[in-house]
């Protein structure tokens, strides 16, 4: 063979038996087509991404703005309980602690609680909070078991759950609001009461916006899945911080005695929002009830006021006695 034939047979040899000539640029073409459309399609990705962004960014604010604008006149009834006080006040925390009765009876109407006996039950606590003192108090909270017993039996349908709920709404609820109607009745109590609920507003407020900015790590998804421990590590620095800052405007309220309640509003305040929603995951409830419109009931506004409420006048005792 001469030198001709050993050239092509040498080109033959390198495209491969089964490869025709020019094969190649094609390959490189579709190569290339591939390419181009995982770029368009993480392109379309990356777009969808941030537009799921921007709505969640858009959907806080909206809600945040709704949160805000429908705690305003609630925040106006408050103010007008607190700073008049006395009868008022009392009159005041009977209304919001029966709404909030009614909605823990109403999740859990299967157990039949005693209704009546829990209303009467927390009367009677507000009168002991306004004309006593932490020994009425008492002394109503024990009555209160034999007349819950008593009007249960009474009842179509009387059971041992139905006692359990009745009593639950008593202790939670009732000794809660007797708590915040005794505090109002210390000394500098009209601004101790105005400091407490700031503190716990703010902290309500920052623990949302932490959660929503900085959430990661889930704080007990059993009970609430949208709780983080960012978001509880803001709203327990923005309760502190609000309670001490109120307090610089108090010159009666030292900056360590603002520091010491702030911390128990900072510590109480989660542990009732866990406490309420807890109670409504095992009643199968999203909301307590509606009194607020697309914001839940009494209960889910003051579930954290239920907790601080209590610390807060043991905590402020102790200081002016």
């Amino acid at each position: 063979m001469g030198d001709d034939g050993r050239l092509m047979a040498s080109d033959h040899s390198q495209i491969g038996p089964h490869t025709p000539a020019g094969a190649s640029e094609p390959a490189r073409e579709r190569a290339s087509a591939r390419r181009a459309a995982e770029a368009r399609e993480a392109q379309r990705a990356g777009r969808g991404r941030r537009r799921r962004r921007r709505r969640k960014r858009d959907a806080s604010g909206s809600d945040l703005g709704a949160r805000v604008l429908a705690a305003v006149p609630a925040i106006a009834v408050a103010l007008f309980l607190v700073i008049e006080g006395g009868l008022v006040f009392a009159l005041g925390m009977l209304v919001l602690g029966a709404a909030c009765m009614h909605e823990l009876y109403g999740m859990y109407e299967r157990a039949h609680p005693a209704r009546l006996a829990g209303f009467i039950a927390l009367a009677g606590l507000l009168a002991a909070a306004l004309y006593g003192d932490q020994f009425q108090v008492l002394l109503v909270a024990v009555a209160a078991l034999p007349l819950v017993f008593g009007l249960t039996l009474a009842s179509p349908r009387p059971s041992v759950g139905g006692i359990a709920v009745t009593l639950l709404g008593i202790y939670w609820i009732g000794f809660a609001l007797a708590h915040a109607v005794m505090l109002r009745g210390l000394p500098h109590g009209l601004g101790i009461v105005i400091d407490i609920a700031v503190g716990t507003f703010l902290g309500d407020t920052g623990a949302y916006l932490g959660g929503r900015m900085f959430g990661r790590r889930p704080l007990a998804p059993s009970i609430s899945p949208n709780k983080t421990v960012e978001g509880l590590l803001c709203g327990m620095l923005f309760a502190v911080l609000g309670v001490w800052i109120a307090g610089r405007y108090q010159e009666w309220l030292p900056g360590t005695h603002a520091l010491v309640l702030g911390l128990g509003v900072a510590l109480l305040a989660p542990v009732g929002d866990l406490f309420e929603s807890f109670v409504k995951r095992e009643a199968g409830a999203k909301d307590s009830g509606g009194l607020f419109g697309a914001h839940g009931g009494a209960l889910d506004r003051l579930d954290a006021i239920l907790f601080t409420a209590v610390v807060s006048y043991y905590v402020w005792e102790a200081y002016v006695h």
